[in-house]
């Protein structure tokens, strides 16, 4: 196991275990050519379970990774109230590369971190605009996202992806291989 590995298991169980949308994670380089070869690597091994990596941003020394579930991410994006608020904000939703590259470039070129990027990883949409109507203040809750609608079932969401990263590190410690770890779609 090296320190990819316990990164993508620390930031993306939920993601693999089927649970979840998607999640990102920063991770530093040394040699860029390297790391994309490993993406690469891990995307031949878990595309045909329906798992994705997408490098979103990169500077100097990190990048941002993107690990989604796509028939997941197909099916909440086309939700029509929140095909509705990224087409009010630009985004191209018809194809799901492009609307993945225009998150790419909001992130890159965004001051602050683009809010609706939490549709890209679970969030509720009612919690996505209650963050960016109340500014990021008056939260019900704050776990992986702050919660401004139905605070028990988040809680009880929010433990279930707790529970299930510290589930899948235990069995990474114990041996288990990521792809054996990871559910298939």
């Amino acid at each position: 196991m090296n320190a990819f590995e316990k990164e993508i298991i620390r930031h993306c169980s939920p993601t693999l275990a089927g649970i979840k949308t998607g999640n990102l994670f920063s991770y530093p380089f040394s040699d860029f050519c390297q790391l994309v070869d490993q993406i690469n690597d891990w995307n031949n091994s878990l595309n045909s379970r329906g798992v994705y990596f997408k490098i979103l941003k990169t500077n100097a020394s990190r990048v941002l990774i993107y690990v989604y579930r796509k028939n997941r991410l197909l099916r909440d994006l086309s939700c029509p109230r929140a095909e509705s608020f990224l087409t009010e904000i630009g985004y191209p939703t018809k194809r799901l590369e492009s609307c993945l590259d225009f998150l790419s470039k909001r992130i890159e070129n965004s001051s602050n971190f683009p809010h609706e990027v939490g549709l890209f990883l679970s969030y509720p949409l009612e919690d996505v605009q209650g963050f960016i109507s109340h500014e990021g203040k008056n939260c019900k809750h704050c776990g992986y996202w702050k919660v401004y609608c139905d605070k028990n079932e988040k809680i009880k969401l929010f433990n279930k992806y707790k529970k299930c990263t510290e589930t899948y590190y235990q069995r990474l410690l114990d041996g288990s291989s990521i792809l054996r770890l990871t559910v298939a779609a």
